[in-house]
């Protein structure tokens, strides 16, 4: 299968990359999506112009993918005013379709910042429109409408997963390619007191103790036609 994740920001895979991992395992080609340039993650140097934090950022992501041998797209729409337009729907559906994605991870429709529930809107109309003939992009409409899991949104939102995946044996790994987002790393030690691997630390033990392992990551299904799937997707 092909496993992309899209995602408003370089290191919101830190939901899923474990399970890509596993996905890796059994054969599975990856891709990483980021919906827009992530230029304004900087609270650690809130002046960086928009074209070097759009770089930096870029490149932390674009270097995950190249340790993992994954594709890695960059749709580079505005941080922090993401807006469903026709261009933007027209770009999702262009990268959908040439990544000829299986399953896609996605942004809850209910998280803390709008860009999130933004790209998890326009992945459920874009996934569907993505194996329609209807919009013509350069690459061919997808024969099948992809399996589509929404990733545990941060903080105190309400989320009841029904599907876990056991990442115990990639915990280090995962914590490893999330180091490539340095600049992030120093963003949310200056914002929350902490880092990148132990959030993702937190969360997943958190999971994993709910279903009898060390680390887990937790999903529910997109409630979409065509997304939910009657066999098994996830790893």
């Amino acid at each position: 299968m092909k496993v992309v994740s899209i995602l408003a920001h370089a290191d919101d895979e830190m939901r899923c990359l474990g399970t890509m991992l596993r996905c890796r395992e059994r054969g599975d080609a990856l891709a990483f999506v980021t919906v827009t340039d992530g230029c304004k993650g900087f609270v650690q140097n809130p002046n960086t112009a928009r074209e070097e934090a759009a770089a930096i950022r870029e490149s932390e992501l674009r270097a995950i993918a190249d340790d993992l041998g994954a594709e890695m797209f960059n749709l580079g729409e505005l941080d922090e005013f993401l807006y469903d337009t026709p261009d933007a729907r027209m770009k999702l559906i262009e990268v959908v379709r040439r990544t000829k994605a299986d399953l896609i991870f996605t942004h809850a429709p209910e998280d803390y910042n709008l860009d999130h529930t933004t790209v998890s809107s326009l992945v459920r109309h874009c996934a569907m429109q993505s194996c329609l003939p209807v919009l013509p992009t350069e690459s061919r409409p997808l024969a099948a409408h992809p399996a589509i899991f929404i990733v545990e949104p941060h903080g105190p939102f309400a989320f009841t997963p029904t599907h876990y995946v056991d990442v115990s044996t990639v915990d280090a790994e995962k914590v490893r390619l999330l180091s490539h987002h340095r600049s992030q790393e120093r963003a949310i030690r200056k914002a929350l007191g902490t880092g990148l691997g132990d959030l993702s630390a937190r969360l997943s033990a958190f999971r994993g103790g709910q279903v009898g392992c060390e680390h887990a990551e937790a999903f529910v299904p997109m409630p979409a036609r065509g997304a939910i799937k009657p066999f098994s997707v996830l790893p």
